[in-house]
């Protein structure tokens, strides 16, 4: 008896460890609405700094059109870059894919860019900035007299229908400041900064 268990149990656990772990769902269309063609797209885990290679191999992508990408990443959150005709690059910070189909690279953005902000630096945040894109300015500090320590979070209200892309600058006790730009936002609810 004792033996038909442990035969049992070592079944299950061979089993359980030959399975593979379930693929992330972050594959998704990425539409050129910009006017311009997308010569190189690059997309990495937003946990690393390494690019890797470009997804549109020996394509291109003209305006209007769409191309299927399907990053050989494990991870949900991406940061996406794109290089047009000419060197211009925009990148976009952070993006769930794993909760979106597709992506819209320039266009009128329609949706919502409010988001939660949560401080993931390991460093407590002393000043916080976040404009749209399209803004030309920072605006006021969005945590007041405040900080926000490691792992606390803060909602960030922003008008909703005119853009997706926002800029973020933080400012850590320490003095250091960072800055991201075009950091796309609609898609998401939660964004961990790091």
């Amino acid at each position: 008896m004792r033996a038909r268990v442990l035969l049992i149990l070592g079944l299950v656990l061979a089993a359980a460890l030959g399975a593979a772990p379930a693929q992330a769902q972050n594959r998704f269309s990425l539409v050129n609405s910009t006017g311009q063609t997308i010569e190189r797209v690059y997309v990495s885990p937003s946990r690393v700094n390494n690019w890797g290679p470009d997804m549109l191999g020996t394509g291109v992508l003209p305006p209007g059109q769409s191309v299927w990408i399907v990053p050989q990443l494990s991870d949900c959150v991406l940061d996406v870059k794109v290089v047009f005709q000419g060197g211009r690059e925009e990148t976009r910070w952070q993006i769930n894919a794993c909760s979106l189909s597709r992506i819209v690279w320039g266009g009128a953005a329609a949706g919502d860019p409010s988001f939660q902000f949560i401080n993931r630096a390991g460093i407590t945040v002393n000043e916080l900035y976040v404009s749209l894109s399209s803004d030309r300015n920072w605006g006021p500090d969005r945590l007041g007299r405040g900080t926000l320590p490691p792992g606390a979070g803060l909602w960030v209200s922003l008008p909703g229908g005119k853009v997706c892309a926002v800029d973020i600058r933080v400012v850590y006790a320490n003095g250091t400041a960072t800055e991201r730009r075009g950091v796309e936002t609609c898609s998401v609810r939660e964004l961990n900064f790091r």
